[in-house]
């Protein structure tokens, strides 16, 4: 049987190991794919750490998988031997369920989440289901399109069901791994958009980023600076702080929208009048299908949105995700193969 390599961890908080596996064979309505790349997000810290409930070990991580798809199951009819493809977060759904039956299909009560359920992309070859699988644009890097299939559909698919409309303006808090896309998106949106974080150290970038406006929450208070413009019609919420959240709603417009997308540890805490008056919004948003991935990618394609990334080999694999845990990555890591 031809091998393939995969880092895995083998207990919670142990280190990676490099291991040699078979090379699986998919499965009925499955398909191999050949990883080309796969980014490490913070929340592979669910499985490296035995944080998510229900996880069995040894298991390999990694939603930010790019690569071509290698082989096809019996069923499968939609996907070809040499597709160059993609798979996220939502690994696949039952198509039965009551939220399935209604097309929510991140919704699903039986939802398989790629290197969760099953081994993701921190490997040579991964297998799964077909309905997880999204379409990669030609002219895409693999290296590049890896991390906008956590951190950008994230942010794309938030910010495009946010109820915001061009010339709103819209804040970003936070320019790292989902903000600095977030900004991106945002301003190929036609929003207006103020970028929010501490220090002055960030601005060029943010600009560069597409921002119209810098706020420095350090220096001054940014939901007054926000109320200065009218008010946001969205916060983007990314830096994963609850407080830093909270502080911010005072600076939405009338039925303004707080849109979390950074998961923080900490509560959001709020007054209650704060929300009824201007009536105001707080909303969790979680990344999205197989084809809202298609559409981020299609859209980064078309307008040149795209991750600032460093890469490492899978056999690094290690020291890679020290990096992206250290927070001092600019701004994805992203493993090749």
């Amino acid at each position: 049987m031809p091998k393939m390599k995969i880092a895995l961890v083998p207990k919670p908080g142990a280190d990676f190991e490099l291991q040699e596996r078979d090379i699986p064979q998919p499965p009925a309505g499955h398909v191999r794919i050949r990883v080309q790349a796969c980014g490490i997000c913070l929340s592979d810290h669910l499985v490296k750490d035995g944080l998510w409930p229900g996880v069995t070990y040894p298991r390999s991580p990694g939603h930010e998988v790019a690569g071509i798809i290698d082989e096809v199951g019996p069923g499968v009819t939609n996907w070809q031997k040499g597709q160059r493809v993609g798979v996220g977060w939502h690994g696949g759904h039952d198509g039965t369920c009551l939220q399935c039956r209604r097309g929510d299909f991140i919704n699903c009560v039986n939802e398989k989440i790629c290197g969760i359920t099953y081994d993701g992309g921190y490997a040579e070859y991964m297998v799964a289901p077909a309905e997880a699988v999204a379409q990669m644009p030609e002219s895409l890097d693999p290296a590049e399109a890896a991390p906008l299939l956590c951190a950008g559909i994230t942010t794309f698919n938030a910010l495009r069901h946010s109820g915001a409309g061009p010339g709103d303006w819209v804040a970003v808090q936070g320019i790292g791994g989902l903000g600095h896309l977030g900004v991106q998106f945002a301003s190929k949106f036609g929003y207006r958009v103020a970028a929010l974080s501490r220090g002055k150290e960030n601005e060029p970038l943010a600009r560069k980023l597409g921002a119209s406006l810098y706020i420095d929450s350090a220096s001054t208070n940014a939901a007054a600076e926000l109320q200065k413009l009218g008010g946001a019609k969205v916060i983007l919420a990314t830096a994963p702080s609850g407080k830093a959240m909270s502080d911010l709603v005072p600076g939405l417009a009338p039925h303004g929208k707080l849109l979390v997308v950074g998961a923080s540890g900490d509560a959001l805490q709020l007054p209650t009048v704060l929300m009824i008056g201007g009536s105001k919004t707080i909303q969790g948003w979680a990344s999205g299908t197989a084809t809202d991935s298609e559409d981020t990618m299609r859209l980064a394609e078309l307008t040149g949105v795209r991750p600032m990334i460093e890469k490492f080999p899978l056999a690094r694999v290690n020291e890679a995700y020290a990096r992206m845990i250290s927070g001092k990555a600019q701004f994805r890591v992203v493993l090749t193969m």
